[in-house]
């Protein structure tokens, strides 16, 4: 994995392509910090890898949902206590 700045990517943007091949994945980074990922990829994969990126971003969602709901206590609720919240979340989205 290799870092590059926005600065550079936007000064040399052919040496950014040719060091994608190399290293598959760059980050680019702003004041040091990531702020996106580039992967390289072709026509012969580009739904597959759309498809894994999307995979990717709904798993990291999920995962901070579960984080989330540790955090609040949610994961000790009964499943009386569970269908009693799914009731009232339906009755709220009906009215």
């Amino acid at each position: 994995m290799k870092f590059i700045s926005v600065r550079d990517f936007r000064i040399r943007p052919g040496d950014v392509w040719k060091q994608l091949k190399v290293y598959k994945d760059i980050i680019i980074t702003s004041n040091g910090k990531p702020i996106a990922i580039l992967n390289p990829v072709e026509d012969s994969n580009l739904e597959r890898s759309i498809t894994a990126l999307r995979r990717a971003r709904a798993l990291m969602a999920l995962e901070e949902t579960q984080k989330n709901s540790v955090v609040r206590g949610l994961d000790k609720l009964t499943e009386d206590e569970i269908e009693e919240e799914i009731k009232a979340a339906r009755l709220e989205r009906n009215r």
